[in-house]
Order: structure tokens, then C-alpha cells, then sequence
């Protein structure tokens, strides 16, 4: 379905047949031996909210590596595009895109093929995280790129088993009086910048896997992830909640708050 001042597809079908001809004509680039030397696929989504639940529904995004396995698998294997067996292939909804991502006309995307001599995005993006239970020094924190890592535990300063001293950027009170507090650990999550994949990731650290506290995040769509390793994080999406411990919660977005 089309209307008269936007070509671009209003329908999930084409919407999907336009990512899968966009992404066809990117990774043609990368015919027969070339594509060894592929990292990871990175598709930026930057669709008004409006449209979000359709290209949502293009992407297969509730259903984790179905638009890899299914679509962009199958135009490697046609095209004899020779990917190494543990490439990537990310999926973010944001605005704008990376300036080094190349954008499509017919849809509201842009690609980043990240390779061994090109392997990283180089851009800034500013996140936010709201609290939705527990007690924190602050209601909204500020995420950036070029911070190394955003810190979250109980208590603002703690001691680590090395001997040094952590200080947790996002403070769950350790004297509050919410239940939810009292199962955050003072060394339980972490957040970085993930500058292959052009997203926040969130990180458990060793005070939020089993056998401890835990780390839990539901996505937008329902579906909840238990992060079990310190090594292994989770790329955090528009409308994600983070759960540290019992009901500790913390919600992502790239919308910038209405701070009073």
C-alpha cells in the first residue's frame, strides 16, 4: 500500500521484500571470497514510531535470528557469498544512523558490513535509563558512547574482592527502605558501548548470575532473556527493562526525558 506523498512501502510484505532487495544489493559486493572476511551485518531501522510495529513484523523481530537464518542466509548461499560460520547479524531501531552506515531509498534502513579491516562504527549515540521500581539517586541516567562503562549495583561505593574499590554509577540505595533494593548487588550489572554493532549492551557482572542475584531483561515484545555469564551481554532496544535481582527495573530508550 502506497499514498500519494510517500513511496515508501506501508505494508509488512513489502516492507520486508525492500530490506531483503536492499540487503541483496550490499552483500553482492561481497561475492565468492570476499565475504570470509565479514564480522557481522548491521541493520539500522530508522522508521518513525508510528511504523515501528510494521518493520518490526518485516524482521521477524520477535523471533530471534529468524530474518538471518531464513532471509540473509539464503541470499549468502544464492549468491555464493562464503560468510565465516559465527558472522553476525544485529538489528537496531534508531535515528539517525550511523553516518558510516549506507542508507536504502525505498525503505527506512541502512546497512554496516562490518569486515576485518573495516570492523567498527565509529559514531555517538546518547541513551537513557528510567526507573520503573526501586529507589536510585536519580529518577533518569544518561548513556553515552563514549563512556567506557555505566556502572549498576547496591550502594554508591563498594569493595571489590581484588581489594580495590568500584563505584556503581547507577546507585540502587543501599539504606532504602524498597524490598527491591535489597536483592541488588553491589557488584551486579554493567552497561557498554558496542561500537561493532553501533548499540548499548548490557553486561551481568559476578553479583548478578546464579549462583547470586540475577539479571533479567524483557524486550518490547514480551520475551525475557536471564543473562547467565559475566561474558555475554544483552544489545539493549527502544522500550527494554532491565531487572536486577528480585524487581529492581530500569527501562531503555533513545527518547531524550522531559527532565523538570
Amino acid at each position: 500500500m502506497f499514498d500519494l506523498f510517500n513511496s515508501k512501502p506501508k505494508d509488512v510484505k513489502a516492507i520486508r521484500n525492500g530490506l531483503i532487495q536492499f540487503i541483496k544489493e550490499q552483500l553482492q559486493k561481497n561475492e565468492g571470497g570476499e565475504g570470509r572476511n565479514i564480522k557481522a551485518l548491521n541493520l539500522f531501522i530508522t522508521c518513525s514510531e508510528a511504523d515501528k510495529q510494521l518493520y518490526e513484523a518485516a524482521v521477524f523481530y520477535s523471533e530471534e535470528d529468524r530474518f538471518k537464518n531464513d532471509e540473509v542466509q539464503k541470499i549468502a548461499d544464492d549468491y555464493a557469498i562464503q560468510l565465516p560460520p559465527d558472522w553476525l547479524f544485529n538489528i537496531t531501531f534508531i535515528q539517525p544512523a550511523p553516518a558510516e552506515a549506507i542508507s536504502d531509498r525505498d525503505v527506512d534502513a541502512a546497512l554496516f558490513i562490518a569486515t576485518r579491516t573495516k570492523p567498527s562504527i565509529h559514531t555517538s549515540a546518547t541513551g537513557y535509563l528510567r526507573l520503573l521500581n526501586g529507589e536510585t539517586e536519580k529518577d533518569w541516567y544518561t548513556l553515552t558512547s563514549s563512556a567506557k562503562k555505566i556502572t549498576m549495583g547496591r550502594e554508591k561505593k563498594t569493595q571489590t574482592a581484588d581489594g580495590f574499590f568500584r563505584e556503581n554509577i547507577i546507585c540502587f540505595l543501599g539504606e532504602s527502605k524498597e524490598a527491591s533494593n535489597r536483592s541488588v548487588s553491589r557488584q551486579h550489572a554493567h552497561i557498554e558501548w558496542d561500537a561493532q554493532s553501533g548499540c548499548f549492551v548490557v553486561y551481568a557482572d559476578e553479583g548478578g548470575i546464579p549462583p547470586l542475584n540475577k539479571t533479567k531483561v524483557r524486550n518490547a515484545d514480551g520475551t525475557v532473556e536471564k543473562i547467565q555469564t559475566i561474558e555475554i551481554g544483552h544489545r539493549l532496544h527502544e522500550g527494554d527493562q532491565v531487572m536486577l535481582g528480585e524487581s529492581a527495573i530500569l527501562e531503555f530508550t533513545y527518547i531524550r526525558p522531559n527532565q523538570h
